[in-house]
């Protein structure tokens, strides 16, 4: 088993050297020169006088250079920071800023963009451009060098680390305030990708198809499990959802893992019958049942993993495809090197079908928040079963999401405390109604929120996009039709469409803000 990081891409070089390890458009890497490379750039870092521990961030599309910087980060003994790169040059200042990073690894245009908030990252010693085109400017406190000028650098010993150490810092985005970046381990990071790789089975042959954003641990996931069993991953920036099943079709994808905004768009395409995949995954948020029936007929050899996981434990659990039809709704069990409990809220451990709050333990649960130690200690807490004895106690995740359990082990997803609405002394699960939203085949996405009511507390509001000309009141009829009265909506609005964050579900938040006065102002 690797140590480290980068020795996923090491080991799997020593044993398929010329296995493709990376594949960009036309362009492929295999692992013996992937390993060439993250060694280069690694020694590239450590001329640049970078210290242990230190952070580089990554803002860029998926390219080679992206992940050679990830890999090489952790070959150089220091910490890779990826950023998404949909984000804006204030959100990109406020991560440096964050976590003090050293050196911003990005490309021309991008560096274009932000460059006078990088005047106010006063950490920040070096920036690199990935496309050599950038004019190195002296009159920054910062140097700047081309990527090219990395591959000139003498070899010099990389720091040492060992398991426990920090490999990576992905910022999160939380219902309230500023991003949160979450600290993981090599450990954390290699054991999820042996987990996921043992239940997808994963091997040398797969190709995965990576659309969803490095800085996103489901995303970042396709690169660690493809190269912990010797695989490949295909490169791919997501525009439109036909793009992705060409992909598929051209670079005979046999992995592809998606987020269920991205599902509620391909359940709607025209599939080959003959098709390169062996499995899809879902993750990110509960699949309406209706896009899970679609994607059941429309791929019906292929197998479909539903999983529930959060970043400050990389995933907790998946549903065997097996059970789809035979659990509808769940979210499956543990995965490997994970354990998962549904406590009360003095910690004691809930009986079957009684709703509780899940808690992760286990040796994926990661370090904690960056630089928020207040944060940290109101997720991060002893295991419930270790609730007396904090000493030596292990530390666990309390994720604050609604669960039960039933006879058989299986969890069912319920909410999560900042999501249920609160209405007419009721608390209704936002799920539930969205569930029957999308099974009406009336709209292209949808969500049930919140809005603050002076009378009932919150009035149910849906926000949806439409798919065809059918109007509100059809809508509104079949809520009457499949909800009990204090579950129907208040108030219906059609958008255009759906503000997404930058790991591409829908923004709750933003729209609970865009409609908040709703029902306050006339």
């Amino acid at each position: 088993m690797p140590k480290l990081l980068h020795q996923l891409i090491v080991n799997s070089a020593r044993k398929y050297p010329q296995n493709i390890a990376l594949r960009f458009k036309d362009n492929t890497l295999d692992y013996e020169s992937l390993t060439k490379e993250i060694s280069t750039i690694g020694h590239g870092f450590l001329n640049s006088g970078i210290s242990v521990g230190d952070r580089i961030a990554i803002y860029l599309p998926k390219r080679f250079e992206t992940v050679i910087s990830f890999f090489a980060a952790s070959y150089a003994g220091v910490v890779f920071v990826p950023i998404n790169p949909l984000l804006k040059p204030a959100q990109v200042a406020y991560i440096l800023k964050d976590c003090n990073v050293r050196i911003l690894i990005s490309s021309d245009d991008r560096l274009k963009k932000i460059k006078d908030t990088l005047e106010n990252c006063n950490d920040l010693n070096l920036v690199i451009d990935v496309n050599n085109k950038v004019i190195k400017d002296e009159s920054s406190h910062y140097m700047t060098e081309h990527w090219q000028d990395l591959k000139i650098s003498k070899s010099i010993p990389a720091h040492s680390r060992k398991d426990t150490d920090i490999a990576a810092i992905l910022y999160t985005s939380g219902s309230t305030g500023k991003p949160k970046g979450v600290v993981l381990s090599h450990k954390n990071l290699i054991l999820g990708a042996q987990s996921v790789a043992q239940y997808l089975k994963n091997t040398a042959d797969d190709n995965l198809l990576a659309v969803l954003p490095f800085s996103f641990d489901y995303g970042l996931s396709q690169l660690t499990t493809a190269f912990y069993v010797s695989a490949c991953v295909t490169l791919m920036d997501y525009l439109l959802p036909r793009d992705v099943i060409n992909a598929i079709n051209k670079y005979n994808i046999t992995g592809l893992a998606g987020v269920p905004s991205m599902w509620n768009q391909l359940a709607n395409l025209k599939w080959e019958k003959d098709i390169s995949l062996r499995y899809i995954s879902n993750s990110g948020g509960a699949l309406p049942t209706s896009t899970l029936n679609k994607l059941q007929t429309a791929l019906p050899n292929i197998d479909i993993y539903l999983m529930y996981g959060l970043t400050e434990a990389f995933r907790s659990t998946y549903l065997d495809p097996k059970d789809i039809n035979k659990k509808p709704g769940s979210i499956g069990k543990a995965i490997p090197n994970a354990e998962v409990i549904v406590v009360r809220k003095d910690g004691s451990i809930c009986d079957a079908n009684e709703a509780g709050e899940l808690v992760h333990c286990g040796p994926l649960v990661s370090l904690g928040y960056w630089n928020a130690p207040v944060k940290t200690a109101e997720i991060f807490k002893p295991a419930p079963f270790q609730q007396e004895n904090t000493t030596q106690a292990e530390i666990a995740v309390w994720s604050g999401d609604k669960v039960k359990r039933d006879e058989e082990g299986y969890l069912f997803f319920i909410s999560r405390d900042d999501d249920m609405i609160k209405t007419s002394g009721y608390r209704v699960s936002p799920t539930e109604i969205e569930e029957v939203i999308y099974a009406s085949g009336l709209v292209s996405e949808a969500v049930a929120i919140g809005i603050p009511h002076p009378i009932i507390g919150q009035a149910i509001t849906i926000i949806a996009t439409q798919t065809n000309e059918k109007n509100k009141e059809d809508l509104l009829a079949e809520c009457k039709k499949q909800l009990p009265n204090f579950m129907h909506p208040a108030h219906i609005e059609f958008i255009t469409s759906m503000p997404k964050n930058p790991n591409g579900k829908i923004d709750r938040v933003q729209l609970t803000l865009q409609f908040n006065d709703l029902f306050t102002n006339g």
